[in-house]
């Protein structure tokens, strides 16, 4: 910090300039070629940017998932390397630095620095701004049929322009915290398939002499419908009530929400009234150690319900299974569904032409090993260790990580914040329209 600020009283001690997007960088669109043409996407070289690249590999990009032709290519041509993309639609506020002439699909805005502000602005320096930007888009919202942020608005959204040697040297220090941060992530990644490898041998069964055998303990198979006392699932919306509107208090929890063993709710997480409510819960009827489990879309995410559902309840397609307890041990049945051997199983009898699914029927068909209750709990015990080890924020890898990336956005608040420029006597020449502290 200490150098940042030598190096801010040296070149900007009355502040720095701020200037609108639309005069430091070229906007535009991009778009999705006609899938209907194969000639514009077989033996694509050409990388095409979509959220899913985003996702699977992070915000600072070099190649696509898909790629498209050059016959697809529009007369404006490709966006150059080195410009941002900006979801401004859809799922609102990602971002990512392309490093490669490219295009994107139209949920993005490219932005292309201009050519005055190449020796002016350093694209790793903006692509950490951007996650202000990001926030910015996520609370400048039009909605008119389809969500999209304002885009007039967004244009002349003004960001800093501070001197070239202190955004390098903010860059150099805010990807020092994502280099570790990607170094950590990587290191829990091997952590959780070692987690996943052991796991799928611990609950795997083999045949030996005529027996069935789980780490040397004889098992007997069952169905999955014969230790479970019942098999129900939630209501969707239709006729019977609306979500999210002004009446909606209680969480209507779907796919996204099953974290393994727990409901992960957060802000995004969809609202019922209490009439929707009760209409669900009506014929869910989710009790304290049910286990959720998703039968249609992403299939095989789980939950234990640890508590009564008094502010929420499940949407049609998640399953609430009631485990006969002195059969079956409900966390060890979790780690069963979660296991290759049983989750293969499931795959293959899920059907669906546009959204994968599987049947209550055929989910009940499914054959387990199920060994005595004692080795179940002394299974569950070694995972228990495995899973915290590999997914508990309180403690190890995921702590750090957590730590880390909490320190991240501290210091990238810290040292984004800049002062508008103020000239010698009065007036403010520049107003920074993301900072409320000026």
């Amino acid at each position: 910090m200490n150098k940042i600020q030598q190096l801010i009283q040296q070149y900007c001690p009355n502040g720095v300039e701020f200037k609108e997007l639309q005069e430091v960088f070229d906007i535009k669109n991009g778009y999705t070629p006609s899938k209907s043409n194969s000639e514009f996407w077989e033996n694509g070289t050409i990388p095409w940017f979509r959220m899913e690249d985003i996702r699977a590999n992070g915000r600072v990009l070099s190649d696509s998932i898909q790629h498209i032709t050059p016959e697809s290519v529009k007369g404006s041509g490709l966006f150059a390397a080195n410009s941002i993309i900006v979801s401004t639609s859809a799922t609102i506020g990602e971002h990512a630095l392309i490093t490669v002439d490219f295009l994107a699909n139209q949920r993005f805005t490219c932005l292309t620095r201009k050519s005055d502000y190449t020796d002016r602005l350093d694209m790793l320096f903006f692509q950490n701004y951007m996650f202000l930007v990001d926030e910015w888009c996520k609370n400048n919202i039009n909605i008119s049929g389809f969500a999209g942020v304002d885009m007039p608005k967004f244009k002349k959204l003004k960001i800093p322009i501070p001197p070239i040697a202190v955004q390098q040297e903010i860059a150099y220090i805010l990807d020092s915290f994502t280099q570790l941060e990607a170094e950590l992530e990587a290191e829990l990644e091997a952590r959780r398939a070692q987690y996943e490898y052991y796991r799928n041998r611990l609950l795997s069964a083999t045949e030996l002499n005529g027996k069935w055998l789980m780490n040397g303990v004889e098992v007997e198979w069952k169905t999955l419908g014969e230790v479970i006392s019942a098999l129900r699932t939630g209501l969707n919306p239709r006729q019977n009530f609306k979500l999210n509107n002004a009446e909606a208090k209680n969480f209507y929890v779907t796919v996204r929400e099953l974290n393994g063993f727990t409901i992960k709710i957060t802000d995004k997480t969809d609202k019922v009234d209490s009439l929707g409510l009760k209409l669900i819960q009506n014929r869910s009827k989710i009790q304290i150690g049910d286990i959720l489990f998703s039968g249609t879309g992403t299939i095989g995410r789980t939950a234990l319900v640890n508590d009564f559902p008094n502010n929420w309840n499940i949407k049609e397609g998640i399953y609430v299974l009631t485990p006969i307890t002195n059969i079956i041990n409900a966390k060890f049945l979790i780690y069963l569904l979660q296991s290759s051997n049983i989750y293969n199983q499931i795959i293959a009898k899920a059907d669906g032409s546009t959204v994968s699914s599987i049947s209550m029927a055929s989910l009940q068909k499914i054959q387990i090993p199920i060994p005595p209750l004692a080795e179940q709990e002394r299974i569950v015990g070694i995972l228990d260790k495995f899973d915290a080890l590999v997914n508990d924020i309180s403690i190890g890898l995921p702590a750090e990580i957590d730590g880390r990336r909490k320190q991240y956005n501290y210091y990238r608040g810290k040292l984004l914040d800049f002062k508008p420029v103020v000239s010698d006597k009065r007036l403010v020449v520049n107003e920074n329209p993301l900072n409320t502290n000026h």
